[in-house]
């Protein structure tokens, strides 16, 4: 090989190591978010194989075309070029919305993924020099190629690993929980309104009695064993876990590790029917807790949730919602820019009017909710009115923000049917130019299409505009939308958020504007 061809191939080389390390950046950050799940993974890459597809072919065929004639290996270096720098702009993170966090877990794939480059280039660099010399060009190709497989790889050689230091940060957890003998454990679960429950529980309890909490979304199973073991302490005398699930058996991991003794159902619902496959096997999943809770805990359970109503635990629970028939009983709500009243009846006949600086009949049930364990525990009503009206919105829930001529409602934090039914209601209920935003609803498996249709139809007749991002996976929305004889010109798609969200900043009119942002997609969509 000619010395020039010899440096161009050497700069080559650099430059696919280069654009290794950006792809394996981009395929770690969607397996994070793709909760370092291999079937998952898959899915996903499958799903978005065009975006893989055009890098593999090149890297492939660039590498390999080094085997033959000398003369086209300057148009195997321009095009492996192009592929270099595909690659590089294309796996870009440093803006996601969720960006890569580099926990231990992730350090330990990235050493092993390294040891697997290392090795697969050290073969290669034997065999050119030996009679395997094209074989050993395809596999410097693939290598470039299939940086998704490489992580793969890494996460199966890993798993014992991951498993024998879950196993020991579980048990120590496990040890650190039986220590604290009055410490009473509540789980909180539903497909939608946990986080909010658990927030506005917090709020009440953490003045009148020392009170651990699963922070933001913490509701996996090591995230819970994170919590007990940087937080909690002899003192603590209530703990608030969190319990989320994708799949079957993931809050009955969860109990296993904390034994509630106390348990939070906040609904059922189509939330993740993506991986569980069907309502059964949420409402199966979700009253795990149910089945967890000894004979003398108590069971708080939404009323007002349709499937909870027609699929209620086996067990005895207390009802908490806005129907008269609920043990909790919330009533006389009364809605306004500035927030929402409403009173609130115990079984006992104690009754309290509460304010909240919150909007919507569900923010209502949710706080309704936390009342009611918070009375368990032993608070009067009248001991809460004080903390309710320093109840915060949970970041992008149903959060008020008002900017002057506009009214942000950002509800844009993992979208599901009922969620974006209820805030449809409370955007109905205020005064002014009402304005939806929304990339709409995912993970709803085959239902997704219907369901977001129905989102449309439920859209049209509320809103003055209906503005869309990404005309692909807003299809269904805007069918249903046109259906409902909703105006063309009022309904506007774009597929960046920040130009649709300059063209609702430059809408005209005499009414203030109130604009609905519901869901935002995770930088694995």
């Amino acid at each position: 090989m000619a010395p020039y061809l010899q440096i161009l191939f050497g700069l080559i080389c650099l430059a696919g190591i280069y654009g290794v390390f950006r792809s394996l950046l981009f395929n770690m950050h969607m397996f994070q978010l793709n909760g370092y799940r291999t079937d998952t993974q898959v899915k996903w890459i499958k799903k978005n194989i065009g975006h893989y597809a055009p890098e593999m072919i090149v890297f492939a065929l660039s590498f390999t075309g080094f085997i033959a004639d000398e003369k086209i290996m300057a148009f195997c270096a321009a095009a492996l070029f192009v592929a270099v720098f595909s690659l590089i702009f294309s796996n870009r993170h440093t803006a996601a919305k969720k960006p890569l966090v580099y926990t231990p877990r992730v350090k330990r794939m990235y050493f092993t993924a390294g040891v697997l480059y290392a090795l697969s280039f050290a073969l290669c660099v034997y065999f050119l020099s030996g009679t395997a010399k094209n074989l050993a060009f395809l596999v410097l190709g693939l290598m470039c190629a299939f940086t998704p497989v490489y992580i793969l790889l890494a996460n199966l050689l890993n798993k014992p690993v991951e498993k024998g230091i879950n196993r020991h940060y579980t048990n120590e957890a496990k040890r650190m929980l039986k220590a604290c003998d009055e410490l009473e454990t509540i789980g909180i679960t539903g497909s939608y309104g946990k986080t909010s429950v658990k927030f506005y529980l917090y709020t009440i309890l953490r003045a009148w009695t020392d009170t651990l909490v699963t922070p933001e979304s913490f509701n996996t199973p090591m995230g819970v064993v994170k919590t007990v073991r940087g937080s909690l302490s002899a003192v603590h005398k209530i703990f608030l876990c969190e319990m989320g699930a994708k799949w079957v058996g993931d809050i009955k991991e969860l109990c296993d590790i904390v034994h509630p003794k106390h348990g939070i159902i906040t609904s059922l619902g189509e939330q993740h029917l993506e991986s569980f496959g069907s309502k059964e096997n949420i409402i199966k999943t979700k009253y795990e807790l149910a089945d967890s809770l000894p004979e003398n805990g108590r069971l708080y359970v939404n009323y007002d949730n349709e499937v909870i109503r027609k699929n209620p635990p086996k067990r005895k629970f207390i009802k908490y919602g806005t129907s008269p028939d609920c043990d909790y009983v919330a009533s006389d709500i009364q809605v306004s820019s500035s927030g929402t009243s409403f009173r609130v009846t115990s079984p006992d006949g104690e009754s309290e009017v509460f304010e909240t600086k919150l909007l919507g009949n569900h923010n209502v049930v949710n706080i309704t909710g936390a009342i009611a364990a918070a009375n368990g525990f032993g608070m009067k009503l009248s001991q809460m009115k004080l903390y309710i009206r320093r109840i915060e919105s949970v970041p992008h829930r149903m959060q008020l923000v008002d900017k002057g001529s506009v009214t942000i409602i950002d509800d844009a934090f993992n979208s599901n049917p009922a969620g974006c039914k209820a805030a449809l209601e409370t955007l109905s209920q205020m005064d002014g130019m009402k304005i939806l935003v929304t990339p709409g609803m995912i993970e709803l498996g085959a239902q997704e299409d219907e369901l977001n249709r129905e989102f449309g139809k439920q859209a049209a007749a509320v809103c003055d505009y209906i503005v869309l991002i990404g005309a692909k996976q807003t299809a269904a929305i805007k069918e249903g939308v046109l259906q409902s004889g909703f105006n063309e010109a009022k309904l506007m798609i774009f597929e960046d958020f920040s130009e649709a969200m300059a063209k609702v900043y430059a809408l005209s009119g005499s009414k203030k504007k109130i604009v609905l942002l519901e869901n935002d997609l995770p930088d694995n969509y």
